[in-house]
């Protein structure tokens, strides 16, 4: 009854038609809370149809029982073994000048953050997995304390016709770009430890930091708005019935 009252308000038709994409985006709640407060525009039935059908699905994901558990052993990581994911940089000595050893860093697309970061609660498991366009993220524990992240290679593509050799689609992201999914298959896992951090190339799929400990403080280097507007996130549960532990 409130989406067919909705439909009977919208003497605006085009501009209702004109709103699908941000309505389909919004809960049926918000949709119908948004037209009782008089917030804007009068919004079609359709559009709460839409969005109810949506959330229903996305909230319906995969069973649980459905889900396969994947162990993935972590290894550590070096210069040699993270090179196609970033660089694991490690102490040099006073005076040493800039060169390929250093974190080669692409801070250019927006004002740089740098600043510690504190995580609760991150136990070794994963299964969303997130990647940044435009910046060269670099983190590394505080202290030392061993930590974990769960990474795959690049996967952004320059446009919608461009596909992976597994049939793999391209999906656009929010921030404007396109990618492949991550294959679940691809997925590593590298242990940090000690006294060094990782440069992640532009682009690297990484879950976590993941750790033992109850909470640990990390260093980030970033841009300021990486994640507010470049922050692109694939869920395997919900889209691959996969989730990753981590053994160590």
């Amino acid at each position: 009854m409130q989406a067919i009252h909705l439909a009977r308000s919208c003497s605006l038709g085009r501009f209702c038609r004109r709103r699908r994409r941000s309505h389909d985006d919004a809960s049926p709640s918000a949709l119908l809370l948004h037209c009782r407060s008089g917030g804007g525009a009068v919004l079609c039935a359709k559009a709460v149809v839409r969005s109810a059908h949506a959330h229903a699905h996305a909230m319906e994901g995969v069973k649980e029982e459905d889900v396969r558990v994947v162990t993935l052993r972590a290894v550590e990581a070096t210069p040699e073994s993270f090179a196609p994911f970033g660089q694991i940089i490690a102490a040099s000595p006073d005076g040493d000048e800039f060169g390929p050893h250093d974190a080669q860093l692409d801070l250019s697309r927006g004002i740089p953050r740098f600043y510690i970061m504190r995580l609760k609660n991150h136990p070794l498991k994963f299964w969303r997995i997130t990647h940044h366009a435009s910046v060269t993220q670099c983190l590394g524990s505080i202290g030392g304390e061993d930590w974990y992240l769960g990474v795959t290679k690049p996967s952004m593509v320059v446009g919608a016709d461009e596909q992976g050799s597994d049939g793999r689609k391209p999906v656009q992201s929010r921030a404007g770009h396109y990618y492949l999914p991550p294959d679940p298959a691809e997925v590593r896992v590298f242990r940090i430890s000690g006294s060094k951090f990782l440069k992640l190339h532009v682009g690297t799929w990484h879950a976590g930091p993941q750790f033992k400990a109850d909470a640990v403080d990390f260093y980030n280097l970033e841009l300021s708005n990486t994640n507010i507007v470049d922050h692109t996130t694939h869920d395997f549960k919900k889209d691959d019935g996969v989730t990753f532990v981590i053994e160590d």
